[in-house]
C-alpha cells in the first residue's frame, strides 16, 4: 500500500500598507515628551524641598494627605555562603564567622518621601 503526498500551498498574507505618520504625530510626541520631561524635573524639586522641610521637623497639616519619610535599611550578605566554604577549609565555624561579620555590619540606611 502506497501512500501519496498531495502537495500543500499556505497562502501568503495579505499585506496592506501601513498608515504614513504625519508631522503633526510626530510633533505631539515630541511635545508630550519634552512636557513629561519637566513635569519630571518638578517633581524632583517638589520632592525635594518637602523632604527637606521634613528632615527640619516641619509638621504637616492635618487632613486627608499624609507625608512622612519612610526609612529603609538593609545589610547585603550575598557573600555568606562563599565565606562559610572559605571558614570551613579554614576549619573554623562558618556559621559562627558569619554571624560575627554580620552584627558588625552597618545597615545601609535609605529614606524615601512618601505622600498619599
Amino acid at each position: 500500500m502506497a501512500t501519496q503526498t498531495l502537495p500543500y500551498v499556505v497562502p501568503s498574507p495579505q499585506i496592506v500598507p501601513a498608515e504614513p505618520i504625519t508631522q503633526l504625530e510626530l510633533e505631539l510626541f515630541l511635545s508630550l515628551r519634552n512636557k513629561l520631561a519637566n513635569l519630571e524635573k518638578q517633581v524632583a524639586v517638589e520632592e525635594t524641598a518637602l523632604r527637606c522641610r521634613i528632615e527640619a521637623g516641619a509638621t504637616v497639616d492635618p487632613g486627608v494627605h499624609v507625608a512622612e519619610l519612610k526609612e529603609h535599611s538593609r545589610r547585603n550578605v550575598a557573600w555568606k555562603a562563599v565565606v562559610v566554604r572559605l571558614a570551613v577549609r579554614l576549619k573554623m565555624d562558618g556559621e559562627a564567622y558569619c554571624d560575627r561579620v554580620l552584627a558588625a555590619t552597618k545597615p545601609t540606611k535609605t529614606f524615601s518621601l512618601e505622600v498619599h
